[in-house]
């Protein structure tokens, strides 16, 4: 129950953040639709983002939270700090440096990152000048997330999941009162984008000054604990970051067709959002989970909460795929298809969302499997399955590409991810420290049976609401809403009836469990 209240504290803020993520790119898709400036934001937004989740969330936080999270285990607070504040130290300076070089060399960056761009002078110049304004967002980001990683080993997880939301608050307001008094949507866009990281930061330390966690910053020193950090942080770069690689990859290859680019980032953002929910929110609260049962010898925990975890993760994970890939067309129309986009960019972007879709349950089961390693300080594993991850979406994104055009990298991008998923599960198999437990596999084929069913209900649904398509907004709306709602009354009721989660693990959700003294639980 505590994993359970754990994720859902932090899955219910993500998915506030993810929401307002939504809205966001419904405005940016009124505002700009697919047009060339578009495709520069989006190529501007991505770059400080792929080195955010590599550096940051990824390689960062999967070496950090287990170095972190030992010293608070046998050590106490006051050596964590120390030791969080020599990492604070070096990778300010390690991020200065990087975002100095990057910003002075992105024209030769964007050959690279970009290279469809280069035929037109004009797109590929507002994308230099949009990434040079957006990429200081990294820095300021990055510290943010060694702060979220401090206070999720504290079992703090509120503050951290609720810090991405200021970055859609900015944006939101940006797009609604900033926006449609200017000529040039794309300069502000990007400052917006390096601002929320400013706010985000701030946040964090905020909430750590408030959680009584002392972290300064000092003059950088390359002390055996930070040695430790970056030997474990290397191999991190790619496994932790292995999906964003392969969306840049698929960046690289879709400048080449113009308007893919943003196709690929609309469906991205719509499968993004069970994600960031789901996977993103166990994995957030896993990683410390397991490297303090670890540290404490309690390894048949540890299994047990991965079993768990994977077990909530395809409960929600399933239905949400299931239903990306029946009714695409009706999702894409009602958020996206207004002001500067087209019935024709719609269906180009529901291709993309059902190649998507069919990889979702190994991106979020990635999330859920990399902590064991993580966990154990074994970052090379997940590294070597990366590397074999890339070299399959790389491939398959050129071969798709001249037959399927961008839905055949979004293709490529679910094999990758299959792949790096089925590896990941084997090695800790053999390894073992893993095996499903007789629950999993009890409620695994029950829950596969209700997302089906669920299925079943919503397509022949979609198809009598097809009409409505066609008509006003409000009626688009409204069909969009049954479809939703009809989904997730199916679900339920399918997964109840056939035994595939237990009505009191949920319910339980909603309570306040006192502790023993009487306290309410730390969220």
């Amino acid at each position: 129950m505590a994993l359970l209240k754990s994720v859902a504290t932090v899955g219910g803020l993500t998915g506030v953040s993810r929401v307002l993520g939504l809205v966001r790119d419904v405005l940016i898709a009124q505002a700009v639709g697919t047009q060339a400036v578009a495709d520069a934001f989006f190529v501007a937004f991505r770059i400080p983002n792929l080195f955010r989740r590599m550096f940051a969330e990824g390689a960062f936080n999967a070496a950090f939270v287990p170095l972190y999270a030992r010293r608070l285990e046998h050590d106490g607070a006051d050596e964590a700090n120390a030791f969080a504040a020599e990492a604070l130290s070096v990778l300010t300076a390690f991020l200065l440096l990087l975002t100095a070089v990057a910003v002075a060399a992105m024209p030769w960056l964007m050959h690279v990152l970009a290279p469809g761009f280069v035929s037109d002078s004009e797109k590929f110049d507002l994308t230099v000048e949009l990434t040079r304004v957006t990429f200081p967002y990294l820095l300021f980001i990055s510290l943010t997330a060694l702060l979220s990683g401090v206070l999720n080993s504290y079992y703090r997880f509120a503050a951290a999941a609720a810090a991405p939301i200021l970055l859609n608050v900015f944006f939101i307001v940006t797009l609604v009162l900033v926006l449609p008094f200017t000529e040039a949507p794309g300069p502000v866009m990007a400052w917006t984008v390096a601002a929320a990281g400013v706010g985000q930061f701030v946040f964090l330390l905020i909430a750590c000054r408030r959680a009584g966690i002392r972290i300064p910053l000092r003059r950088p020193r390359v002390t055996p604990g930070v040695r430790r950090l970056v030997q474990l942080m290397v191999p991190g770069l790619l496994s932790a970051g292995v999906l964003q690689i392969n969306l840049v990859v698929g960046t690289i290859i879709a400048s080449q067709q113009a308007g893919a680019v943003s196709y690929l980032y609309y469906a991205d953002r719509l499968y993004q959002l069970p994600l960031g929910l789901i996977g993103i929110a166990i994995g957030v609260v896993l990683l410390p989970e397991l490297s303090r049962k670890l540290r404490a010898g309690a390894h048949d925990v540890a299994e047990a909460q991965l079993n768990r975890g994977l077990e909530l993760s395809l409960l929600l994970t399933l239905p949400a795929t299931i239903a990306l890939m029946v009714i695409p067309e009706p999702i894409v129309i009602v958020l996206y298809e207004r002001g500067a986009l087209s019935r024709e960019a719609s269906q180009a972007i529901a291709w993309a969302v059902v190649a998507f879709a069919a990889g979702l349950p190994s991106f979020v089961l990635v999330k859920i499997l990399q902590p064991a390693f993580y966990a154990r300080e074994d970052t090379v594993t997940p590294l070597k399955l990366a590397s074999v991850s890339v070299a399959v979406n790389v491939a398959g994104s050129l071969a798709l590409f001249p037959v399927m055009g961008h839905t055949g990298i979004a293709v490529a991008t679910s094999l990758a991810g299959w792949v790096n998923c089925v590896g990941l599960a084997l090695i800790l198999a053999r390894r073992g420290f893993f095996a499903f437990d007789q629950r999993f596999k009890a409620r695994f084929p029950r829950i596969m049976a209700a997302a089906l069913l669920m299925g079943a209900v919503v397509w022949g649904l979609g198809l009598w609401l097809e009409p409505w398509m066609d008509r006003a907004f409000l009626l688009r709306l409204a069909a969009l809403a049954i479809l939703v709602v009809s989904g997730l009354l199916g679900f339920a009721v399918a997964a109840l009836s056939l035994g595939a989660t237990d009505r009191a693990e949920f319910t339980g959700l909603f309570k306040r469990k006192r502790q023993s003294d009487g306290s309410e639980p730390e969220a």
